[in-house]
């Protein structure tokens, strides 16, 4: 078992049936359900950005335009991550857009 903050974790992605835990310091992987790591966590300054991905918005450095109504998130040390047009919406409420 190894502990990580929660201000550390940048991105969780789904991998297959896994999760990927993307934090400062590296690449953690997880047995988990996406709905219910982000229930377990609790913590609003996560966002779904997608059906398989929430970011930590104190991570969000930029939002660029993408195809057909999706953005692009890029994170930090320049880590992208897409944006669904669905979940957009919630993003940008919770970024007082």
């Amino acid at each position: 078992i190894e502990m990580l903050k929660v201000e550390e974790l940048i991105f969780v992605d789904v991998d297959g049936s896994s999760l990927i835990l993307e934090t400062l310091t590296g690449r953690y992987l997880i047995n988990d359900r996406l709905y219910k790591f982000s229930q377990r966590l609790g913590n609003p300054d996560f966002v779904q950005v997608s059906k398989h991905a929430l970011i930590n918005i104190n991570h969000l450095e930029a939002l660029e335009a993408s195809f057909s109504g999706n953005m692009l998130a890029i994170l930090t040390g320049k880590r992208k991550m897409d944006v669904s047009r669905r979940y957009l919406v919630n993003l940008e409420k919770r970024l007082g857009l």
